[in-house]
């Protein structure tokens, strides 16, 4: 007789399941609300995070601007004046807005 034996035999089904990704997934939801209540610094800037409900119930995470404040997937450190900022705020633009057959500086 085994000491872990109970003598009859159960299904998996009737036991508690107790799974590994669950409390990774718990961790990773605290770890991004700290992030989210702290500021984040790179490459010598300081921003925050925030974030948004999407429709299933889910959150979604994003940049807050440095310049206007909004949220932003993406941040750009522009080339020569060196700010950190969305893409609205730096007047970028992406090359395939641009028309055909304007000449590009090279």
């Amino acid at each position: 007789m085994n000491p872990n034996d109970f003598g009859k035999k159960l299904l998996v089904d009737q036991c508690q399941k107790i799974k590994l990704s669950d409390f990774v997934r718990k961790a990773r939801t605290e770890l991004r609300e700290a992030l989210i209540l702290s500021s984040i610094q790179a490459d010598g800037y300081s921003f925050l995070l925030k974030k948004s409900e999407t429709g299933f119930g889910g959150k979604r995470y994003w940049f807050s601007c440095p310049l206007c404040h909004k949220r932003a997937g993406v941040l750009y450190k522009h080339p020569l004046s060196q700010r950190l900022g969305c893409r609205t705020c730096l007047n970028l633009d992406y090359k395939k807005r641009r028309f055909n057959g304007m000449i590009e500086n090279i």
